[in-house]
């Protein structure tokens, strides 16, 4: 088991922590406003600031309680979206779709294997000396492999960043999983995903609705075309009588 320095690691936690809440905060002013330089230094030096004081009374202090590091993932991916946002074009959003559903569902079974639910070890394991290693070198192996192909995104720069910085300073916490995964990020992704799975069963719901109300107005103009068959060998009938 190999740990990050603890000076290290506490500087890493500060500006970690300042990057989010400023990228949170960047998402919350309105669009226009989101997107000029100013306005993102003003919540970049504000955020810098507010986590700049340590100690138990400080904000990085109670930040790092409740939600321990933010992973090196996040951290990067929402420094992403601060530099989109420096240069004027829309961020998007702060996790890229192909990510949500393997995230939700690794922070799931890591969370629970960690509580003693599952009981499979598999979080421990993220501080194996050559297990981790090794499956953080695949990782940065198939995003690089990714730019070469040219089909590479900001969700593979990100990735590659953060087990770039396991790999050579261990950080954030020396394990492999806390490198791409943590409890905001976890529960940010369970949230996406709730929320394409309800877009999802909404637009499932309309597209049945639509079909039905196209059946029924085929099964409409049938009814009609009948009866004018029906109507149409009585008016004759009576046309002729006359």
């Amino acid at each position: 088991m190999t740990l990050p320095e603890f000076a290290l690691q506490a500087a890493y936690g500060r500006l970690s922590w300042a990057i989010v809440l400023a990228a949170a905060v960047a998402a919350l002013l309105p669009a226009t406003l989101g997107r000029r330089r100013p306005a993102i230094a003003a919540v970049l030096g504000g955020a810098g600031l507010l986590l700049a004081f340590g100690g138990e009374g400080g904000a990085a202090y109670w930040l790092g309680l409740t939600f321990q590091y933010p992973s090196g993932l996040l951290t990067l991916l929402c420094l992403l979206s601060l530099l989109a946002r420096w240069s004027g074009t829309a961020p998007g959003a702060l996790i890229p779709r192909s990510l949500v559903a393997p995230l939700a569902l690794a922070g799931t079974v890591l969370y629970l294997d960690a509580m003693g639910v599952l009981a499979l070890g598999l979080y421990y394991a993220g501080f194996g000396a050559l297990a981790a290693p090794l499956l953080a070198l695949c990782g940065a192996l198939a995003c690089a492999l990714a730019f070469v192909r040219g089909s590479g995104g900001r969700q593979h720069a990100a990735l590659l960043g953060a087990l770039v910085l396991f790999s050579l300073l261990r950080l954030p916490s020396g394990n492999l999983w806390d490198a791409v995964l943590d409890p905001l990020l976890w529960a940010w992704a369970v949230g996406a995903a709730v929320r394409q799975g309800l877009r999802r069963l909404a637009r499932s719901r309309a597209r049945g609705a639509a079909e039905r109300n196209e059946g029924r107005g085929a099964g409409d103009l049938a009814a009609d075309v009948a009866a004018a068959q029906v109507a149409a060998p009585v008016e004759s009938f009576s046309l002729s009588k006359e």
